[in-house]
């Protein structure tokens, strides 16, 4: 994860506990050995990719002589630094505010931060011992009135879209999976992508027409990653909203990563936390991406494509059109006067015109449209 925000890695190790200490997590020997190999190679900085307690950072730091964070104070670092609407950054500052209001910190910046990031790999503040905890907390009830008043406009908009009632289909999977790339295939849309971990933040979403005239709204959401931490869950809310409102959700795969069963469990688990499980089984199709540079072909039951190449695409829009038609589509037999021949500009624009034919100075047309569409045409018509 480190490599997300252009770190670069000296050293990486394993270290095997016997037991957890509460002070320093790790025991004296251990640490030592870690001191001398920061100092030999001059290291500002060790990540634990675990969870720290207040206590154990400040006790590592003063025993290796550098500035050490944890795993959820990397995340919250990467998703600072990712964050581009006001939302994602309310989201982001709530999750460090909250994280970091049991700690003595010495480098906050999010009250007068220049660049993304909150600071805890160092940088202005860095004199700053103590932050007063009053203004944390006040901060803390001023962001969650603030993310109150963007749900409530989220929630109208959503209920705006109802109003022009297209399936909602929402792209989740594990970070760096690939959806954002999909996404940009899928709507000729030109949406951050990259080769790395929480590069979209923000839910974006387009609407896309299928092969059948169905026209869908696709969101691109922030990937999932293992052992999320719980602060950044609940801070995350409001942008999972979208996975809870989809119709549909495609599990993106990077197909390609040595650990992408283990991923898939990650997500999936995820997803039963966020949505009801029978509904999270019956709505989700799988997409293996990045087949273009496996080594050798795997088979599976999902769909097989490349974003980058474009590989697949056809056969995944067909199958999700075919599941989005049988869901929101009907089948309409149409008799239509001659005379009201203007009509069929209509209903090539909002069917998928599969016959017509003309018999008795009347069109006879079969049409797939969505409940909502053919309810239009029974007044458009007077039928």
């Amino acid at each position: 994860m480190t490599h997300a925000i252009s770190l670069e890695v000296v050293q990486s190790l394993l270290i095997p506990l016997a037991k957890f200490r509460p002070s320093t997590l790790m025991g004296t020997g251990k640490a030592d050995e870690l001191a001398a190999i920061i100092e030999e190679n001059e290291i500002g900085l060790a990540v634990a990719d675990c969870s720290l307690s207040p206590v154990q950072q400040r006790n590592l730091e003063r025993i290796l002589k550098c500035k050490v964070i944890d795993r959820t104070a990397l995340i919250l670092e990467i998703f600072g630094a990712r964050a581009r609407t006001h939302e994602g950054k309310l989201q982001v500052e709530l999750a460090a505010l909250q994280y970091q209001k049991s700690r003595l910190v010495r480098s906050w910046t999010h009250l007068e931060r220049q660049r993304g990031g909150f600071g805890f790999l160092g940088g202005p503040g860095e004199s700053q011992i103590e932050i007063d905890r009053r203004l944390i907390r006040e901060r803390i009830v001023k962001i969650k009135k603030e993310l109150e008043n963007v749900v409530r406009m989220r929630t109208l908009h959503r209920k705006h879209r109802s109003d022009i009632p297209y399936p909602l289909v929402a792209l989740v999977g594990y970070t760096n999976a690939g959806k954002s790339t999909l996404f940009n295939r899928l709507t000729g849309a030109d949406i951050l992508a990259m080769d790395k971990l929480f590069a979209t933040l923000d839910p974006t979403l387009r609407l896309i027409k299928l092969p059948s005239g169905l026209k869908v709204m696709l969101s691109d959401t922030v990937g999932f990653i293992s052992e999320l931490p719980h602060e950044l869950v609940a801070a995350f809310r409001a942008t999972l909203e979208e996975v809870r409102e989809a119709d549909l959700l495609l599990h993106v795969r990077d197909i390609s990563h040595p650990d992408s069963k283990a991923q898939k469990e990650d997500v999936l688990e995820v997803l039963k936390d966020l949505l009801d499980r029978e509904e999270a089984e019956n709505n989700l199709l799988e997409v293996c991406n990045k087949v273009d540079i496996l080594q050798e072909e795997t088979a599976n039951s999902a769909i097989n494509v490349s974003a980058l190449s474009g590989r697949g695409i056809p056969e995944l829009l067909a199958i999700l059109d075919k599941k989005l038609s049988d869901m929101f589509m009907l089948e309409v037999e149409i008799i239509l006067p001659v005379a009201e021949a203007e009509k069929l500009t209509w209903l090539y624009s909002n069917s998928n015109v599969k016959s017509q034919s003309e018999e008795n100075d009347n069109f006879c047309i079969t049409a797939m449209m969505s409940k909502e569409n053919a309810a239009r045409w029974q007044k458009i018509s007077g039928n």
